[in-house]
């Protein structure tokens, strides 16, 4: 198909010409979804041309009642300039002539409309897709918060930022990427925040996407943005909360929003973006600060947990005499090795059979893997006790991991360091650790580091990673994005003038809307001062 679309000419002025190739091409006749409607417009032969089930019912009447009683006299000179200007009354209209820029933009859901002896074709911006709600992600809930979240259209995920960021220099681009599937790809960033090289970066790596489709929408494109190896660590991080996209567009980041998808990418991520979560910013900082490390702790518990207990047990002259009770009485029928890896298994095939149960049996599905496996398999000897407790624990940490990417890796991390630790015992266990802080050092998606600000160290970034700050006390972007903008509190350059006036002259010198007790010489310091 790529070669025939090459071989397109442009709009003919002769109806037949551009109505034979439109036909060939779209199939109109054979894909019972492709419609056609062939009218008169004074005297010239004209037709609507449309995907039914993509476009809005309205435009097309408004546009046939604003067609049916048009006189020769009425649209000729300058049929062209009369029929969008006067006659079709819908806010985007635009001629082109192009007739592969009509075959896929009519693919795309716009009207195309074909008059005789006009060298244009009228696209017209129609569309309505079949599309649900915003309703609050699944996997991002909060207690207190907005309840919208993002969905499969591409234009309500763009509108949900645009309310909560009224900036004029918020940039939405339009790209296309798959030859065949021409998917529609929007990249959003703050013009005047973002480091542009970054953006450029993003933007020229979707550009050079070779491939016939993405069907599987952000997945598919995450692979060729980034680097596309066999590195499990997630380097972009995923939401469904316009708020949470929102907030890293403000500290400079740039979100790849895919049509199809109610994920949204945030590039570039470290391995710390995928430990926060937005219920941290719905409560008191204190508050925040505790469910943080309570996180933190929730995640270092679901790698380490099981591999440390069972290195134990396997060499119970680690432990001193005081915490010997920590390691098995006895060992049961089955090595614990193959007790933790088919504990492991267990636990993804149920997770997996989770997902695809409905959600009326999923609770019988719990109570049966909790009570008849796991019980029985203790009973007769198979299990000890220990293993299903510390594979329990180690399953509730991996379940409190915000994102369910870096979760997981984790799984992965878990498997890795038992199998090490059964064949090497402490010297594999050691081994483990020190691949899996290698990978993590190494790691640099678009090239940022994956631990900072722990490395390279950052004291001040650090302590805004442990402790949830106050919001006016969290004024400065991540230094490492290399933000434009380092301060994210107004300047008096992009201060309202009238306020700024008002100010002056009483005197207050709190311009720009900034917290009234600041001064401008603290104000200059923590612009400077960076995370």
């Amino acid at each position: 198909m790529a070669e025939t679309m090459n071989s397109i000419h442009d709009v003919s002025k002769k109806y037949e010409e551009n109505m034979e190739i439109l036909k060939k091409q779209l199939g109109i006749g054979k894909s019972y979804d492709m419609a056609l409607r062939e009218f008169e417009i004074g005297g010239k032969k004209a037709a609507l041309i449309f995907v039914d089930g993509l476009i809005n019912d309205i435009p097309i009447v408004e546009i046939m009642q604003n067609f049916a009683n048009l006189s020769r006299e009425e649209i000729v000179p300058q049929t062209l300039h009369k029929l969008v200007s006067r006659y079709v009354t819908y806010v985007k209209a635009l001629p082109t002539d192009k007739l592969e820029d009509v075959i896929s933009k009519v693919l795309a859901g716009f009207l195309a409309l074909v008059v005789d002896g006009m060298p244009e074709i009228i696209l017209i911006e129609a569309r309505k897709y079949p599309a649900r709600g915003p309703e609050e992600p699944d996997i991002e809930r909060v207690v207190r918060g907005s309840r919208d979240g993002f969905t499969e259209t591409i234009l309500f995920n763009t509108a949900l930022i645009r309310r909560r960021l009224r900036d004029p220099r918020l940039r939405i681009e339009l790209l296309t990427a798959g030859a065949r599937s021409k998917t529609d790809i929007c990249v959003a960033y703050i013009e005047d925040v973002a480091n542009p090289d970054l953006v450029n970066t993003i933007k020229t790596r979707i550009k050079d996407i070779k491939i016939d489709g993405l069907p599987m929408a952000e997945k598919s494109v995450e692979e060729f943005i980034t680097t596309g190896n066999w590195n499990p660590l997630p380097q972009v991080r995923y939401t469904e909360r316009p708020d949470v996209a929102a907030i890293h567009l403000l500290e400079g980041h740039v979100l790849i929003i895919v049509d199809t998808s109610p994920s949204i990418m945030i590039a570039p991520a470290t391995y710390f973006h995928h430990l926060q979560h937005a219920e941290e910013y719905r409560q008191n900082s204190t508050v925040g600060a505790y469910l943080r490390w309570i996180r933190f702790i929730g995640v270092f518990v679901s790698i380490f947990i099981v591999p440390l207990w069972f290195l134990v047990a396997k060499q119970s002259q680690l432990l001193p005499a005081s915490l010997k009770f920590i390691g098995p009485s006895k060992i049961a029928k089955v090595p614990l090795i193959w007790q933790f890896i088919t504990a492991e298994i267990g636990l993804d095939l149920l997770r997996m059979s989770a997902i695809h149960t409905p959600s009326p049996l999923a609770t019988a599905l719990g109570l049966i893997a909790a009570f008849m496996l796991g019980e029985v398999a203790i009973g007769v000897g198979l299990f000890n006790p220990e293993v299903i407790l510390y594979m329990a624990i180690s399953a509730v940490g991996t379940f409190s991991t915000p994102s369910y990417e870096l979760g997981m890796v984790n799984r992965l991390f878990r498997f890795g360091l038992l199998i090490l630790t059964g064949i090497l015992g402490l010297s594999g266990f050691l081994l483990g650790v020190a691949g899996i802080i290698l990978l993590l050092v190494f790691t640099r998606p678009f090239g940022i580091p994956y631990l900072w600000p722990l490395i390279p160290f950052n004291a001040k970034a650090m302590k805004a990673i442990l402790l949830r700050s106050p919001v006016p006390v969290h004024n400065t972007r991540p230094s490492i994005l290399k933000p434009q903008d380092r301060s994210r509190q107004p300047s008096y350059s992009t201060a309202r003038k009238p306020l700024a006036r008002k100010n002056s002259a009483s005197g207050s010198g709190n311009e720009g809307g900034g917290p009234a007790q600041e001064k401008p010489g603290n104000r200059s310091k923590n612009a400077r001062r960076g995370r």
